[in-house]
Protein backbone atom coordinates (compact mmCIF):
# COMPACT_ATOMS: atom_id res chain seq x y z
CA UNK A 1 0.00 0.00 0.00
CA UNK A 2 1.36 3.43 -0.94
CA UNK A 3 2.17 6.15 1.59
CA UNK A 4 -0.67 8.44 0.39
CA UNK A 5 -3.15 5.60 0.94
CA UNK A 6 -1.81 5.07 4.46
CA UNK A 7 -2.11 8.81 5.14
CA UNK A 8 -5.70 8.88 3.92
CA UNK A 9 -6.62 5.88 6.07
CA UNK A 10 -4.97 7.45 9.12
CA UNK A 11 -6.88 10.69 8.55
CA UNK A 12 -10.17 8.85 8.22
CA UNK A 13 -9.51 6.89 11.40
CA UNK A 14 -8.69 10.11 13.24
CA UNK A 15 -11.88 11.74 11.96
CA UNK A 16 -14.00 8.75 12.97
CA UNK A 17 -12.60 8.69 16.51
CA UNK A 18 -12.83 12.49 16.91
CA UNK A 19 -16.42 12.45 15.64
CA UNK A 20 -17.44 9.59 17.95
CA UNK A 21 -15.87 11.34 20.94
CA UNK A 22 -17.68 14.59 20.17
CA UNK A 23 -20.95 12.72 19.62
CA UNK A 24 -20.63 10.97 22.99
CA UNK A 25 -19.87 14.28 24.71
CA UNK A 26 -23.06 15.85 23.34
CA UNK A 27 -25.04 12.72 24.20
CA UNK A 28 -23.88 12.97 27.81
CA UNK A 29 -24.68 16.70 27.85
CA UNK A 30 -28.30 16.15 26.72
CA UNK A 31 -29.09 12.98 28.71
CA UNK A 32 -30.95 14.75 31.59
CA UNK A 33 -33.25 16.69 29.23
CA UNK A 34 -35.54 13.70 28.75
CA UNK A 35 -35.31 12.21 32.25
CA UNK A 36 -35.24 15.25 34.53
CA UNK A 37 -38.38 14.26 36.46
CA UNK A 38 -37.20 10.68 37.02
CA UNK A 39 -33.69 11.81 37.97
CA UNK A 40 -34.97 14.42 40.41
CA UNK A 41 -37.31 11.88 42.00
CA UNK A 42 -34.57 9.27 42.27
CA UNK A 43 -32.23 11.75 43.97
CA UNK A 44 -35.02 13.34 46.05
CA UNK A 45 -34.24 16.92 45.02
CA UNK A 46 -36.51 19.95 44.64
CA UNK A 47 -36.68 22.86 42.20
CA UNK A 48 -33.17 24.12 42.99
CA UNK A 49 -31.79 20.60 42.58
CA UNK A 50 -33.42 20.25 39.18
CA UNK A 51 -31.78 23.48 38.06
CA UNK A 52 -28.38 22.20 39.15
CA UNK A 53 -28.94 18.84 37.43
CA UNK A 54 -29.48 20.63 34.12
CA UNK A 55 -26.70 23.19 34.52
CA UNK A 56 -23.86 21.46 36.37
CA UNK A 57 -22.14 19.93 33.36
CA UNK A 58 -21.90 23.35 31.71
CA UNK A 59 -19.74 24.50 34.63
CA UNK A 60 -17.19 21.75 34.00
CA UNK A 61 -17.21 22.42 30.27
CA UNK A 62 -16.81 26.20 30.51
CA UNK A 63 -14.14 25.92 33.20
CA UNK A 64 -11.94 23.41 31.35
CA UNK A 65 -12.42 23.88 27.60
CA UNK A 66 -9.83 26.58 26.93
CA UNK A 67 -7.21 25.05 29.23
CA UNK A 68 -7.83 21.63 27.66
CA UNK A 69 -7.27 23.05 24.20
CA UNK A 70 -3.96 24.59 25.19
CA UNK A 71 -2.83 21.40 26.95
CA UNK A 72 -3.78 19.35 23.88
CA UNK A 73 -1.75 21.53 21.53
CA UNK A 74 1.31 21.54 23.77
CA UNK A 75 1.35 18.07 25.35
CA UNK A 76 -0.46 15.90 22.81
CA UNK A 77 -3.94 15.87 21.33
CA UNK A 78 -4.39 12.11 21.45
CA UNK A 79 -3.13 12.02 25.04
CA UNK A 80 -5.60 14.74 26.05
CA UNK A 81 -8.45 13.01 24.20
CA UNK A 82 -7.78 9.69 25.95
CA UNK A 83 -7.43 11.40 29.34
CA UNK A 84 -10.75 13.15 28.74
CA UNK A 85 -12.41 9.81 28.06
CA UNK A 86 -11.00 8.44 31.31
CA UNK A 87 -12.40 11.40 33.27
CA UNK A 88 -15.74 11.04 31.47
CA UNK A 89 -15.81 7.35 32.43
CA UNK A 90 -15.23 8.21 36.10
CA UNK A 91 -17.88 10.92 36.09
CA UNK A 92 -20.42 8.66 34.36
CA UNK A 93 -19.92 5.87 36.88
CA UNK A 94 -20.33 8.37 39.73
CA UNK A 95 -23.58 9.63 38.17
CA UNK A 96 -24.92 6.10 37.84
CA UNK A 97 -24.13 5.30 41.49
CA UNK A 98 -25.11 8.67 43.02
CA UNK A 99 -27.67 8.49 45.82
CA UNK A 100 -27.64 12.18 46.68
CA UNK A 101 -28.24 15.29 44.58
CA UNK A 102 -24.98 16.94 45.61
CA UNK A 103 -22.93 13.91 44.60
CA UNK A 104 -24.72 13.74 41.25
CA UNK A 105 -24.07 17.43 40.54
CA UNK A 106 -20.36 17.05 41.33
CA UNK A 107 -20.23 13.98 39.07
CA UNK A 108 -21.83 15.97 36.24
CA UNK A 109 -19.17 18.66 36.67
CA UNK A 110 -16.52 15.92 36.37
CA UNK A 111 -18.25 14.71 33.20
CA UNK A 112 -18.06 18.27 31.87
CA UNK A 113 -14.31 18.44 32.52
CA UNK A 114 -13.79 15.15 30.69
CA UNK A 115 -15.93 16.22 27.76
CA UNK A 116 -14.07 19.53 27.59
CA UNK A 117 -10.81 17.66 26.97
CA UNK A 118 -12.48 15.47 24.34
CA UNK A 119 -14.20 18.29 22.43
CA UNK A 120 -11.21 20.64 22.44
CA UNK A 121 -8.71 17.98 21.34
CA UNK A 122 -11.04 16.47 18.72
CA UNK A 123 -10.95 19.56 16.50
CA UNK A 124 -7.19 19.78 17.01
CA UNK A 125 -6.89 16.17 15.82
CA UNK A 126 -8.97 16.97 12.74
CA UNK A 127 -6.97 20.13 11.98
CA UNK A 128 -3.73 18.12 12.18
CA UNK A 129 -5.12 15.30 10.01
CA UNK A 130 -6.61 17.39 7.19
CA UNK A 131 -4.94 20.23 5.30
CA UNK A 132 -6.85 23.51 4.84
CA UNK A 133 -9.20 23.40 1.87
CA UNK A 134 -11.98 21.07 0.68
CA UNK A 135 -10.73 18.10 2.70
CA UNK A 136 -10.82 20.00 5.98
CA UNK A 137 -14.18 21.55 5.06
CA UNK A 138 -15.63 18.08 4.53
CA UNK A 139 -14.10 16.83 7.78
CA UNK A 140 -15.52 19.85 9.64
CA UNK A 141 -18.92 18.96 8.21
CA UNK A 142 -18.60 15.47 9.66
CA UNK A 143 -17.58 16.96 13.01
CA UNK A 144 -20.61 19.27 12.89
CA UNK A 145 -22.81 16.29 12.10
CA UNK A 146 -21.43 14.49 15.15
CA UNK A 147 -22.59 17.42 17.29
CA UNK A 148 -26.12 17.09 15.93
CA UNK A 149 -26.07 13.32 16.24
CA UNK A 150 -25.11 13.51 19.91
CA UNK A 151 -27.89 15.97 20.63
CA UNK A 152 -30.34 13.70 18.78
CA UNK A 153 -29.32 10.42 20.38
CA UNK A 154 -28.82 11.55 24.00
CA UNK A 155 -32.45 12.29 24.94
CA UNK A 156 -33.78 9.33 22.95
CA UNK A 157 -31.36 6.95 24.64
CA UNK A 158 -32.10 8.24 28.13
CA UNK A 159 -35.87 8.29 27.61
CA UNK A 160 -35.84 4.77 26.17
CA UNK A 161 -33.66 3.34 28.94
CA UNK A 162 -35.74 5.09 31.59
CA UNK A 163 -38.91 3.49 30.25
CA UNK A 164 -37.25 0.07 30.00
CA UNK A 165 -35.38 0.09 33.31
CA UNK A 166 -33.87 3.15 35.01
CA UNK A 167 -32.57 6.64 34.25
CA UNK A 168 -29.22 5.47 35.68
CA UNK A 169 -28.65 3.09 32.75
CA UNK A 170 -27.87 5.98 30.39
CA UNK A 171 -24.83 6.78 32.53
CA UNK A 172 -23.65 3.18 32.51
CA UNK A 173 -23.90 3.18 28.72
CA UNK A 174 -21.91 6.43 28.62
CA UNK A 175 -19.21 4.90 30.83
CA UNK A 176 -18.81 1.84 28.59
CA UNK A 177 -18.76 4.00 25.45
CA UNK A 178 -16.08 6.25 26.98
CA UNK A 179 -13.79 3.26 27.60
CA UNK A 180 -14.29 1.87 24.09
CA UNK A 181 -13.68 5.20 22.35
CA UNK A 182 -10.68 5.94 24.57
CA UNK A 183 -9.08 2.60 23.65
CA UNK A 184 -9.85 3.21 19.96
CA UNK A 185 -8.18 6.63 20.13
CA UNK A 186 -5.06 5.17 21.76
CA UNK A 187 -4.78 2.48 19.06
CA UNK A 188 -5.96 4.28 15.91
CA UNK A 189 -5.00 7.96 16.25
CA UNK A 190 -1.47 9.25 15.76
CA UNK A 191 -0.12 11.60 18.41
CA UNK A 192 0.31 15.25 17.41
CA UNK A 193 1.20 18.51 19.08
CA UNK A 194 2.15 22.05 18.19
CA UNK A 195 5.59 22.60 16.67
CA UNK A 196 6.02 25.63 18.93
CA UNK A 197 4.60 24.80 22.39
CA UNK A 198 3.84 27.81 24.54
CA UNK A 199 3.94 26.03 27.90
CA UNK A 200 1.17 25.61 30.44
CA UNK A 201 -0.15 28.95 31.66
CA UNK A 202 -1.11 27.66 35.10
CA UNK A 203 -2.15 31.04 36.65
CA UNK A 204 -4.31 31.82 33.63
CA UNK A 205 -5.86 28.36 33.61
CA UNK A 206 -6.75 28.50 37.31
CA UNK A 207 -8.13 32.04 37.13
CA UNK A 208 -10.27 31.24 34.09
CA UNK A 209 -11.56 27.97 35.56
CA UNK A 210 -12.48 29.57 38.89
CA UNK A 211 -13.92 32.68 37.24
CA UNK A 212 -16.08 30.71 34.81
CA UNK A 213 -17.24 28.38 37.57
CA UNK A 214 -18.23 31.35 39.73
CA UNK A 215 -20.08 33.00 36.85
CA UNK A 216 -22.08 29.92 35.92
CA UNK A 217 -22.77 28.99 39.55
CA UNK A 218 -24.03 32.54 40.09
CA UNK A 219 -26.37 32.19 37.12
CA UNK A 220 -27.73 28.91 38.48
CA UNK A 221 -28.17 30.20 42.05
CA UNK A 222 -29.63 33.45 40.77
CA UNK A 223 -32.70 31.65 39.50
CA UNK A 224 -33.60 30.96 43.12
CA UNK A 225 -33.10 34.61 44.14
CA UNK A 226 -30.99 37.33 42.53
CA UNK A 227 -30.56 39.32 45.75
CA UNK A 228 -29.28 36.48 47.94
CA UNK A 229 -25.80 36.89 49.51
CA UNK A 230 -24.61 33.67 47.84
CA UNK A 231 -25.52 34.91 44.37
CA UNK A 232 -23.92 38.30 44.94
CA UNK A 233 -20.74 36.68 46.25
CA UNK A 234 -20.48 34.36 43.25
CA UNK A 235 -20.89 37.20 40.76
CA UNK A 236 -18.38 39.36 42.65
CA UNK A 237 -15.89 36.49 42.60
CA UNK A 238 -16.48 36.01 38.88
CA UNK A 239 -15.80 39.68 38.11
CA UNK A 240 -12.60 39.71 40.19
CA UNK A 241 -11.24 36.41 38.89
CA UNK A 242 -12.01 37.07 35.24
CA UNK A 243 -10.58 40.57 35.57
CA UNK A 244 -7.38 39.10 36.98
CA UNK A 245 -7.36 36.59 34.12
CA UNK A 246 -7.36 39.44 31.59
CA UNK A 247 -4.52 41.20 33.45
CA UNK A 248 -2.43 38.02 33.70
CA UNK A 249 -2.97 37.06 30.06
CA UNK A 250 -2.11 40.54 28.79
CA UNK A 251 1.26 40.42 30.60
CA UNK A 252 2.20 36.79 30.03
CA UNK A 253 4.72 35.63 27.41
CA UNK A 254 2.99 32.23 27.27
CA UNK A 255 -0.63 33.30 27.57
CA UNK A 256 -3.22 30.55 27.27
CA UNK A 257 -5.30 32.92 25.12
CA UNK A 258 -3.76 35.66 23.00
CA UNK A 259 -6.17 38.49 23.84
CA UNK A 260 -5.28 40.37 20.67
CA UNK A 261 -7.18 37.64 18.81
CA UNK A 262 -10.37 39.30 20.05
CA UNK A 263 -9.58 42.19 17.69
CA UNK A 264 -9.06 39.79 14.79
CA UNK A 265 -12.42 39.78 12.87
CA UNK A 266 -12.44 36.05 11.91
CA UNK A 267 -11.85 35.02 15.54
CA UNK A 268 -14.42 37.54 16.80
CA UNK A 269 -16.96 36.23 14.26
CA UNK A 270 -16.43 32.56 15.19
CA UNK A 271 -16.54 33.32 18.92
CA UNK A 272 -19.70 35.44 18.62
CA UNK A 273 -21.37 32.79 16.45
CA UNK A 274 -20.71 30.13 19.08
CA UNK A 275 -22.04 32.39 21.84
CA UNK A 276 -25.35 33.24 20.14
CA UNK A 277 -25.83 29.60 19.13
CA UNK A 278 -25.75 28.71 22.82
CA UNK A 279 -27.78 31.70 23.98
CA UNK A 280 -30.35 31.29 21.20
CA UNK A 281 -31.47 27.95 19.85
CA UNK A 282 -29.70 25.71 22.40
CA UNK A 283 -31.11 27.67 25.35
CA UNK A 284 -34.63 27.54 23.89
CA UNK A 285 -34.57 23.82 23.12
CA UNK A 286 -33.04 23.01 26.51
CA UNK A 287 -36.23 24.46 28.03
CA UNK A 288 -38.54 22.91 25.43
CA UNK A 289 -38.60 19.35 26.80
CA UNK A 290 -39.80 20.40 30.25
CA UNK A 291 -42.29 22.87 28.78
CA UNK A 292 -43.88 20.30 26.47
CA UNK A 293 -44.52 17.91 29.33
CA UNK A 294 -45.72 20.46 31.89
CA UNK A 295 -47.87 22.64 29.62
CA UNK A 296 -49.04 20.37 26.80
CA UNK A 297 -48.86 16.89 28.33
CA UNK A 298 -46.38 15.54 25.79
CA UNK A 299 -44.38 12.57 27.11
CA UNK A 300 -40.63 12.57 27.61
CA UNK A 301 -40.22 10.26 24.61
CA UNK A 302 -42.41 12.54 22.50
CA UNK A 303 -40.32 15.54 23.49
CA UNK A 304 -37.14 13.61 22.68
CA UNK A 305 -38.50 12.76 19.23
CA UNK A 306 -39.28 16.42 18.58
CA UNK A 307 -35.73 17.34 19.55
CA UNK A 308 -34.61 14.58 17.20
CA UNK A 309 -36.43 16.30 14.33
CA UNK A 310 -34.19 19.36 14.82
CA UNK A 311 -30.91 17.61 15.48
CA UNK A 312 -31.27 14.87 12.83
CA UNK A 313 -32.01 17.50 10.20
CA UNK A 314 -28.91 19.40 11.27
CA UNK A 315 -26.83 16.22 10.83
CA UNK A 316 -27.90 15.85 7.20
CA UNK A 317 -27.33 19.52 6.47
CA UNK A 318 -23.87 19.47 8.09
CA UNK A 319 -22.83 16.63 5.79
CA UNK A 320 -24.21 18.42 2.72
CA UNK A 321 -22.54 21.71 3.66
CA UNK A 322 -19.29 20.55 2.02
CA UNK A 323 -20.99 21.27 -1.32
CA UNK A 324 -21.07 25.00 -0.58
CA UNK A 325 -18.72 26.70 -3.09
CA UNK A 326 -15.26 27.33 -1.60
CA UNK A 327 -15.44 31.04 -2.44
CA UNK A 328 -18.27 31.54 0.08
CA UNK A 329 -16.56 32.86 3.26
CA UNK A 330 -17.13 30.91 6.45
CA UNK A 331 -18.24 34.14 8.12
CA UNK A 332 -21.07 34.50 5.58
CA UNK A 333 -22.13 30.87 6.03
CA UNK A 334 -22.18 31.35 9.80
CA UNK A 335 -24.08 34.63 9.65
CA UNK A 336 -26.86 33.50 7.32
CA UNK A 337 -27.13 30.17 9.13
CA UNK A 338 -27.63 31.89 12.49
CA UNK A 339 -30.09 34.40 11.03
CA UNK A 340 -31.97 31.45 9.50
CA UNK A 341 -32.04 29.77 12.90
CA UNK A 342 -33.52 32.94 14.39
CA UNK A 343 -36.38 33.18 11.92
CA UNK A 344 -37.04 29.45 12.29
CA UNK A 345 -37.34 29.95 16.05
CA UNK A 346 -40.13 32.43 15.47
CA UNK A 347 -42.08 29.60 13.84
CA UNK A 348 -42.09 27.85 17.23
CA UNK A 349 -44.09 30.68 18.80
CA UNK A 350 -47.82 31.32 18.90
CA UNK A 351 -48.48 28.12 20.88
CA UNK A 352 -51.93 27.67 22.41
CA UNK A 353 -53.36 25.34 25.02
CA UNK A 354 -54.71 22.93 22.36
CA UNK A 355 -51.49 22.81 20.34
CA UNK A 356 -50.12 19.34 19.59
CA UNK A 357 -46.64 18.01 18.81
CA UNK A 358 -47.25 18.64 15.10
CA UNK A 359 -47.31 22.38 15.78
CA UNK A 360 -43.55 22.32 16.45
CA UNK A 361 -42.32 20.15 13.59
CA UNK A 362 -42.06 22.73 10.75
CA UNK A 363 -40.10 25.23 12.85
CA UNK A 364 -37.79 22.51 14.22
CA UNK A 365 -37.06 21.17 10.74
CA UNK A 366 -36.24 24.64 9.43
CA UNK A 367 -34.08 25.36 12.46
CA UNK A 368 -32.31 22.03 11.92
CA UNK A 369 -31.40 22.94 8.34
CA UNK A 370 -29.97 26.30 9.41
CA UNK A 371 -28.20 24.79 12.46
CA UNK A 372 -26.49 22.25 10.22
CA UNK A 373 -24.83 25.00 8.19
CA UNK A 374 -23.76 26.71 11.42
CA UNK A 375 -22.31 23.53 12.97
CA UNK A 376 -20.36 22.69 9.81
CA UNK A 377 -18.80 26.15 9.64
CA UNK A 378 -18.15 26.64 13.37
CA UNK A 379 -15.58 23.88 13.66
CA UNK A 380 -13.73 25.03 10.55
CA UNK A 381 -13.71 28.71 11.52
CA UNK A 382 -12.64 27.95 15.10
CA UNK A 383 -9.44 26.39 13.70
CA UNK A 384 -8.95 28.78 10.78
CA UNK A 385 -9.14 31.91 12.96
CA UNK A 386 -6.12 30.97 15.13
CA UNK A 387 -2.44 30.43 14.27
CA UNK A 388 -1.42 27.06 12.80
CA UNK A 389 -0.76 24.44 15.44
CA UNK A 390 -3.22 26.03 17.89
CA UNK A 391 -6.37 24.30 16.60
CA UNK A 392 -7.27 22.77 19.94
CA UNK A 393 -6.93 26.16 21.63
CA UNK A 394 -9.23 27.65 18.98
CA UNK A 395 -11.71 24.84 19.57
CA UNK A 396 -11.53 25.39 23.33
CA UNK A 397 -12.16 29.12 23.02
CA UNK A 398 -15.02 28.58 20.57
CA UNK A 399 -16.77 25.94 22.64
CA UNK A 400 -16.25 27.90 25.85
CA UNK A 401 -18.17 30.72 24.21
CA UNK A 402 -20.92 28.30 23.17
CA UNK A 403 -21.46 26.87 26.66
CA UNK A 404 -21.23 30.23 28.42
CA UNK A 405 -23.80 31.52 25.94
CA UNK A 406 -25.97 28.49 26.67
CA UNK A 407 -25.76 29.10 30.43
CA UNK A 408 -26.69 32.76 30.05
CA UNK A 409 -29.44 31.95 27.56
CA UNK A 410 -30.95 29.24 29.75
CA UNK A 411 -30.97 31.70 32.66
CA UNK A 412 -32.74 34.34 30.56
CA UNK A 413 -35.28 31.77 29.40
CA UNK A 414 -35.89 30.49 32.94
CA UNK A 415 -36.35 34.00 34.38
CA UNK A 416 -38.81 35.05 31.66
CA UNK A 417 -40.74 31.78 31.58
CA UNK A 418 -41.14 31.59 35.37
CA UNK A 419 -42.72 35.03 35.77
CA UNK A 420 -46.23 34.61 37.23
CA UNK A 421 -49.14 35.97 35.24
CA UNK A 422 -52.84 36.59 35.73
CA UNK A 423 -53.92 33.24 34.28
CA UNK A 424 -53.68 29.62 35.30
CA UNK A 425 -50.24 28.01 35.71
CA UNK A 426 -50.60 26.30 32.33
CA UNK A 427 -51.66 29.52 30.60
CA UNK A 428 -48.74 31.36 32.20
CA UNK A 429 -46.29 28.70 30.99
CA UNK A 430 -47.62 28.94 27.44
CA UNK A 431 -47.43 32.73 27.52
CA UNK A 432 -43.87 32.49 28.87
CA UNK A 433 -42.90 30.12 26.06
CA UNK A 434 -44.22 32.47 23.40
CA UNK A 435 -42.23 35.33 24.92
CA UNK A 436 -38.95 33.42 25.21
CA UNK A 437 -39.28 32.27 21.60
CA UNK A 438 -39.20 35.90 20.50
CA UNK A 439 -36.34 36.80 22.86
CA UNK A 440 -34.08 33.91 21.81
CA UNK A 441 -34.94 34.49 18.15
CA UNK A 442 -33.81 38.10 18.48
CA UNK A 443 -30.57 36.94 20.11
CA UNK A 444 -29.94 34.69 17.10
CA UNK A 445 -30.86 37.25 14.46
CA UNK A 446 -28.89 40.12 16.02
CA UNK A 447 -25.96 37.77 16.60
CA UNK A 448 -26.01 36.75 12.94
CA UNK A 449 -25.95 40.42 11.89
CA UNK A 450 -22.94 41.01 14.16
CA UNK A 451 -21.10 38.03 12.67
CA UNK A 452 -21.78 39.35 9.17
CA UNK A 453 -20.39 42.73 10.22
CA UNK A 454 -17.08 41.15 11.35
CA UNK A 455 -15.67 41.67 7.91
CA UNK A 456 -11.87 41.47 7.66
CA UNK A 457 -10.39 44.91 7.06
CA UNK A 458 -6.98 45.68 5.67
CA UNK A 459 -6.44 48.11 8.52
CA UNK A 460 -7.68 45.71 11.21
CA UNK A 461 -5.36 44.65 13.99
CA UNK A 462 -3.95 41.20 13.27
CA UNK A 463 -2.03 39.35 16.00
CA UNK A 464 1.62 38.75 15.18
CA UNK A 465 1.12 35.00 15.53
CA UNK A 466 -1.63 35.10 12.92
CA UNK A 467 0.40 37.37 10.63
CA UNK A 468 3.14 34.77 10.62
CA UNK A 469 0.64 32.14 9.52
CA UNK A 470 -0.75 34.14 6.61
Amino acid sequence: MSLPDLSVRASRRALAVAGLGTMLSLMVFTVPLATLNATAAGLDVGVAGRTWILSSMSIGLAAALLASGTIADDFGRRRTFVAGMAVLFAGSVACALASHGGVFVLARIVQGIGCAAVIASSLGIIAHSFAPGPARAAASGVWGASVGTGIAVGPLMSAGLDRAASWRDAYWVSAVAAILIGVAAHVLVDESRSDEPRGLDLPGALLLACGMSSLLAGLVEGRQGWTSPETAALFAAAVILLGLFVVVESRSDSAMLDLTLLRHPPFAAATAAAFVTGAGIIALLSYMSGFLGAALGITAMGAALLLFAWSATSVVTSLLARRIPPHVPGRVQLAFGIIGVGFSQLALGGVQADSTWARFVPGLLLAGVASGFVNAALGREAVASVPPGRGSMGSGANNTSRYVGSAIGVTIVAVIASRPGPGSPTADMIHGWNVVVVVTALISILGGVFVLACRPRRTSVVPETVKEAL
